[in-house]
């Protein structure tokens, strides 16, 4: 049975633009939490250089992107692959690129320090990691919707809800990745494209 998220389907544009600035030419890109799978039909479709694998934990969702992947029928859209991020080691090898989109506020704290860790692993130096959705920026007030989903989210499940900035970066650092640049998005959602460096110490 296919999935259809409406958001989805207003960031797609917003977010290939993205992505064809961010991304490298060639390589696999692994996709964290594809959800719908309509993301990774698109990016696929409009990123043709680039081998795509959705993954996600949840199996209505797989289902979902596997109806899409056999109905697309694009040569550089893999079949959709389990992957949850707290079990780890990730069972994927030759990354050249990553991206989560909506996921760092709907899952605990903990989610984020897995995908950093791995993302730290897997990407080779100077790759990619894009993650999307609404964050907060320190010396910055929420937007009034943003404030709103906020407390939704905090309401549904306490280890949820909008991540500073700042705490991601210092996750990251501690692997050896940067934050590149921040690119607001419609609807107060901002892409930030992350960049493997290197390991500190």
């Amino acid at each position: 049975m296919k999935l259809y998220s409406p958001a989805a389907e207003r960031n797609t544009g917003p977010l290939l633009s993205l992505l064809q600035r961010a991304f490298p030419a060639r390589g696999l890109v692994l996709e964290l939490a594809a959800g719908t799978g309509q993301h990774a039909v698109a990016f696929a479709a409009g990123l043709p250089g680039l081998t795509w694998l959705p993954t996600d934990r949840d199996a209505a969702a797989l289902a979902s992107v596997a109806t899409r992947w056999e109905e697309a029928g694009l040569p550089n859209l893999r079949p959709p692959q389990r992957l949850d991020l707290m079990e780890r080691p990730w069972a994927v090898e030759g990354v050249a690129a990553i991206l989560a989109v909506n996921l760092l506020h709907i899952s605990p704290i903990a989610v984020a320090a897995a995908l950093f860790a791995e993302a730290g692993r897997l990407l080779p130096v100077g790759a990619p990691l894009v993650t999307y959705g609404p964050y907060r920026f320190e010396g910055e007030a929420l937007a009034p919707s943003n404030a709103d989903f906020d407390e939704d989210l905090r309401g549904r499940d306490p280890a949820w809800g909008l991540r500073a900035v700042g705490a991601l970066e210092a996750m990251a650092a501690a692997v050896g990745i940067g934050l590149e640049s921040v690119e607001a998005l419609p609807a107060n959602n901002h892409g930030l494209v992350w960049r493997r460096h290197g390991r500190e110490g």
